[in-house]
C-alpha cells in the first residue's frame, strides 16, 4: 500500500526502486566534463598546485576531502581553501583568489560553490587563474567567467544525475579522472565520502545518488578511511553495519558542527589523513564542538522560548527575534525547531557588527522563504534562500519595519493554509503487524531521505498504559493496542500538553538499542486524543471544505455519512455510482486512507 501510494505501482517500478540501474556514462550528461578531466590531468602530471575550494557544511567539506584526497594519488598537489563562516561568509571571495594565485596557484576548483561567486571569478580571470566550477546551487542569467562547468542543470532533462549534491559532483569528476588515468585505486575511499556528504546533505535519494548510496552504505563500517573510523568510534557506532540513519544522526552532525563553529579545514585533514593516531584526536575535537553546538542550541532555544512568553500579546504569525549576542553558526538549528514547535515561518538575527544583524530563516511547506525576502529586497543589506530556508542582512534599525511586512506575508499565508503544520502519515498500521518481519520488509526499502522518505505511520485507538517524562524534554509512552504493547518516544516534548488515555499517533518506527538488547519503538511525530475510540473500532471524522463526513469500516470495506445521515458504502469490489465524481472519488480516497484501507 505504501509504495502503490508512492506512484510504484508496477512491479517493474518497485524493482526500480529496489535495484536502480546502472549510472550512464557522465560524459553523455555533463558537457562540462571532458574540459574539466582533461585540465586535471595535465594537473596531476605535472604536479601542479591546484585549490579544492569548499562550503563549510558537510557537503562542502566532504566535497573538498573527496578531490584533496583523489588528487593527491594521482600526482597533483592539492590545497583546501574554505572559508571561515563568521569571518568570510558562504563562497569562494576575490580576496581568496587573491590570495591563492598570491601562493602559486593558477588552478582553482569549487565544490558545492562557486556559480554565484561572479565577482571572485572574474577577478581570477584578471589574475590568469582558471577556475573548474561544481556547483548544484541555482544557475545564474548569465554564467561567470570559468574553464569548466560541472550542474546537474546542464544534464539532461531526465538525467539521473540531477540530483547530485555538491559531493555527487566532486565523484563524478573523481571517477572520470580515474577513468582518463586508468587509476581505480584513486578512488579507494571516495565512495564512502560521496554517501556521507550526500545524506548530510539532504540530497533527493532517487537516480544514481540512490544507486551509489546502496552500493557504499554497506561497506561503510569498514571504511580504510581512518578519518570515517574514529567518527564512527566517538559516535558510539558500533561494529554493525552504518545506515543512512547512522549518517544522518551520528556522523554529519559532528561533522557540520566545525563548520558552524570552527575550522573546517579540520574536516578535511581528519578526512584525508593516514595516521589513525591523528585521526582520533581531530575527530574527538569534532565531538567536542559538536557538544558545544548543543549546548549553544539549547540555551538560544530556551531564551528564544522565554522572549516569545515575555511578549504577552501572542505570537506573531512571523516569529522574528534578534540577539546580538547569539552564534551565526547555530541559528539556524534553533529557528528549526521553533518553526516545528509553531507551526509559523521563524526568522533569528545575530549581530554582526556595524549596526548590522544577519539572520536565519525557516519556514512551514507552503511558506515560500525566497518569494518574501524578496518582497522586502528594499529593506535588506543582503539576502538568498529557497522556499524552505534562506537568509539575509538587515542593519537594525530596520528590523522593525521588516518583522511589520514579513508579518503581513505571514498573516496573509496563514488565511489561506490555515495555522499549524498538518501531520500526514501514509499508512494506518496495526500495532499487532509490527514485528521483525515488517522491519525487515522495511529495511529493503531504505535508504531513506529526500525523494524517498521514512515513512509515516499511523494506529489509531492506542491506549496510554504508562508515561514518563526524560531527562531533556523527552518523553517515553508504553502504548497498548488490542494484546501488542510497544514503546513510544517524543523528543521534545510540551510538556504543557497534557496525554489523553486512548491516542491515534503517527510515527517513523525505529530499532533501538539498549544494554545489547535490540528493540523496535515508535518515534512519534504527533498524536492526539482518538477519534475512533480503543483499539481503532470508532468513527473517523473527515472535513472537506467546510463539510464534516464520518467514516467507519464495514468488513473490508467503508460507509462515509454526510451532515444529513446519507451514506456510501464502498466494498472491495464493487463501486457506487456517484464515486464516477471527482469530489466523491477524492472523498473516498481520503477515507480509505484514513481507515488504513487499499485505495
Amino acid at each position: 500500500m505504501l509504495l502503490q501510494r508512492r506512484g510504484h505501482v508496477t512491479p517493474e517500478a518497485i524493482q526500480q526502486l529496489l535495484e536502480p540501474p546502472a549510472a550512464p556514462s557522465p560524459r553523455r550528461h555533463f558537457p562540462g566534463l571532458a574540459t574539466a578531466s582533461e585540465r586535471l590531468i595535465r594537473c596531476c602530471r605535472n604536479a601542479e598546485a591546484v585549490a579544492i575550494c569548499g562550503d563549510y557544511d558537510a557537503d562542502g567539506m566532504t566535497s573538498t576531502a573527496l578531490l584533496v584526497g583523489v588528487l593527491e594519488r594521482l600526482g597533483a598537489r592539492p590545497v583546501a581553501a574554505i572559508p571561515s563562516r563568521l569571518d568570510d561568509g558562504y563562497g569562494l571571495n576575490a580576496a581568496m583568489v587573491e590570495r591563492l594565485a598570491g601562493d602559486g596557484v593558477r588552478l582553482l576548483v569549487t565544490v558545492d560553490n562557486g556559480i554565484a561567486a561572479a565577482e571572485a571569478l572574474e577577478r581570477a580571470q584578471q589574475l590568469g587563474v582558471e577556475v573548474i566550477v561544481t556547483d548544484h546551487h541555482t544557475l545564474p542569467a548569465e554564467l561567470p567567467p570559468l574553464l569548466a562547468l560541472l550542474h546537474p542543470a546542464t544534464t539532461p532533462e531526465h538525467s539521473p544525475y540531477r540530483g547530485l549534491a555538491g559531493v555527487g559532483l566532486a565523484y563524478v569528476l573523481a571517477a572520470d579522472l580515474c577513468r582518463q588515468l586508468r587509476r581505480k585505486d584513486g578512488l579507494q575511499v571516495a565512495l564512502d565520502l560521496f554517501c556521507i556528504g550526500t545524506i548530510a546533505d539532504m540530497a533527493p535519494l532517487v537516480g544514481v545518488n540512490r544507486r551509489w548510496l546502496l552500493e557504499g552504505l554497506p561497506r561503510l563500517a569498514q571504511s580504510p578511511l581512518p578519518g570515517l573510523q574514529a567518527l564512527m568510534q566517538v559516535a558510539g557506532l558500533g561494529e554493525g553495519p552504518v545506515d543512512a540513519q547512522s549518517v544522518g544522526f551520528q556522523i554529519a552532525p559532528r561533522i557540520n558542527a566545525v563548520g558552524r563553529l570552527g575550522d573546517p579545514a579540520l574536516v578535511v585533514e581528519l578526512l584525508t589523513t593516514d595516521d589513525l593516531a591523528r585521526a582520533l584526536d581531530l575527530a574527538r575535537e569534532c565531538e567536542t564542538l559538536n557538544r558545544q553546538r548543543r549546548e549553544l542550541c539549547q540555551a538560544i532555544e530556551a531564551e528564544a522560548l522565554a522572549l516569545i512568553e515575555a511578549d504577552g500579546e501572542g505570537r506573531s504569525p512571523f516569529v522574528l527575534l534578534a540577539q546580538g549576542h547569539w552564534h551565526h553558526g547555530v541559528i539556524g538549528i534553533v529557528a528549526a525547531r521553533l518553526m516545528e514547535r509553531f507551526g509559523a515561518p521563524v526568522a533569528l538575527l545575530a549581530g554582526e557588527g556595524n549596526g548590522r544583524l544577519r539572520a536565519s530563516v525557516r519556514a512551514p511547506r507552503g511558506f515560500a522563504v525566497d518569494q518574501a525576502l524578496t518582497s522586502c529586497g528594499e529593506l535588506l543589506e543582503r539576502f538568498g534562500g529557497h522556499p524552505a530556508a534562506g537568509g539575509f542582512t538587515v542593519r537594525a534599525e530596520k528590523v522593525a519595519e521588516l518583522h511589520e511586512q514579513l508579518n503581513g506575508i505571514a498573516q496573509e499565508w496563514q488565511s489561506r493554509s490555515g495555522a499549524g503544520v498538518p501531520v500526514e502519515p501514509e499508512v494506518l498500521l496495526p500495532l499487532e503487524r509490527i514485528d521483525l518481519g515488517f522491519w525487515q520488509a522495511l529495511e529493503r526499502l531504505e535508504p531513506f531521505g529526500i525523494g524517498h522518505p521514512q515513512p509515516l505511520f499511523w494506529s489509531s485507538g492506542c491506549r496510554v498504559e504508562n508515561q514518563k517524562l526524560l531527562r531533556g524534554g523527552h518523553l517515553q509512552l508504553q502504548l497498548a493496542q488490542g494484546g501488542s504493547r510497544l514503546r513510544a518516544i517524543a523528543w521534545r516534548w510540551d510538556d504543557t500538553n497534557p496525554v489523553p488515555p486512548v491516542v491515534d499517533v503517527a510515527y517513523r518506527l525505529r530499532r533501538d538499542e539498549w544494554q545489547g538488547e535490540r528493540r523496535l519503538q515508535l518515534e512519534i511525530a504527533a498524536l492526539r486524543a482518538s477519534v475512533t475510540g480503543v483499539d481503532g473500532q470508532g468513527e473517523v471524522v473527515l472535513k472537506r471544505r467546510e463539510r464534516t463526513y464520518w467514516c467507519r469500516r464495514q468488513g473490508d470495506g467503508l460507509v462515509i455519512r454526510n451532515a444529513a445521515g446519507t451514506e456510501i458504502h464502498q466494498g472491495l469490489d464493487q463501486e457506487p455510482e456517484e464515486a464516477s465524481h471527482p469530489y466523491v472519488r477524492a472523498l473516498l480516497q481520503d477515507a480509505a486512507l484514513a481507515l488504513g484501507l487499499a485505495a
